[in-house]
Order: C-alpha cells, then sequence, then structure tokens
C-alpha cells in the first residue's frame, strides 16, 4: 500500500463544473439519441480522463493521468507531511481567518496520518482569494478500498 497526493487550484468556477468532474456513464447514449446528449457524453468522455479537475469522488483521482500525481510516499507519516506543507504554503491565501487557524492545520494532518494508515483517503478543499478553489488530496494506492478495480497511476517512489 502507497499513497498519492494531488493539488488543484483553479478558478471555483471551473471547480463548479460537476459535469466534468463525473466519470462518463459506461453505456453512451444511443447513436439515435439527442444531439445534445451525445454530444456532452463526448466531452466528458474526453475531458475527465485528462483532466486535472478535481473528480467528485476522491479515488476516482487515480483515473487520472500520471502527470497530475505531485507525489509517492509508502509511509501515512510522510504523506501526510507533504499534505501539512501545502496547507502551509496556501494557508495566507484562504478566504477565511478560521481556516489559517495553524491547531486547525495540525488537526488536519494528524488525522490525515490516521486515515491513511486504514487505507482511507483524505480530501480537503478551501476557498482561496476570490474566485479561487485549492483541492488537496491523497489517495490510497494498491488497492484502493472505495475502488478496488482501478490501477495504480504512478510508480511508488524508492
Amino acid at each position: 500500500m502507497h499513497h498519492h497526493g494531488y493539488l488543484w487550484t483553479g478558478p471555483k468556477q471551473r471547480f463548479d463544473q460537476e459535469a466534468l468532474r463525473r466519470p462518463p456513464h459506461a453505456e453512451p447514449p444511443p447513436a439515435g439519441g439527442k444531439p445534445e446528449l451525445i454530444q456532452r457524453y463526448r466531452e466528458v468522455a474526453t475531458e475527465f480522463p485528462t483532466s486535472d479537475l478535481p473528480p467528485l469522488e476522491t479515488a476516482l483521482w487515480l483515473m487520472k493521468p500520471r502527470s497530475v500525481v505531485r507525489g509517492t510516499w509508502e509511509e501515512p507519516k510522510a504523506a501526510a507531511a507533504w499534505l501539512g506543507e501545502r496547507l502551509a504554503e496556501y494557508a495566507p491565501r484562504f478566504d477565511s481567518d478560521a481556516e489559517r487557524d495553524a491547531i486547525r492545520l495540525v488537526v488536519f494532518v494528524n488525522t490525515a496520518t490516521e486515515r491513511l494508515s486504514w487505507g482511507s483517503d483524505v480530501s480537503l478543499g478551501f476557498y482561496l482569494e476570490r474566485p479561487s478553489y485549492l483541492s488537496l488530496a491523497l489517495v490510497t494506492c494498491s488497492p484502493n478500498r472505495a475502488a478496488l478495480d482501478l490501477p495504480c497511476p504512478a510508480p511508488r517512489e524508492r
């Protein structure tokens, strides 16, 4: 078991495009279906697996390209340390004073270590200076409890 880190920042408007944050349905619309549905399916089928846009379900990061993996760690504590570093890096830009609270951020890191050691995933999101958004995720791999059939997107670091 190991853990992959993911980070996305961008306009909140883009983050809110939920259709692009869902994988395409397993069955495409019928050939004679509404043209707008067929076009939308094609758009999602093309965009979802190649985009760095965060998926709605944390485990589905494993379907994204290897290039969006920001790090890979064997130990939960090392993965959580990366999360802590990112939180410290972005905290000055958090939209809310409460979210910048150092004790709160330490709790996030400690909780992440615990969750990862159980084989769970961690996903956090923060509003940044308007209208931006930060999404951070740590995803357990090989296997992922929520998505047993998804292959590992990147090799482990040695």
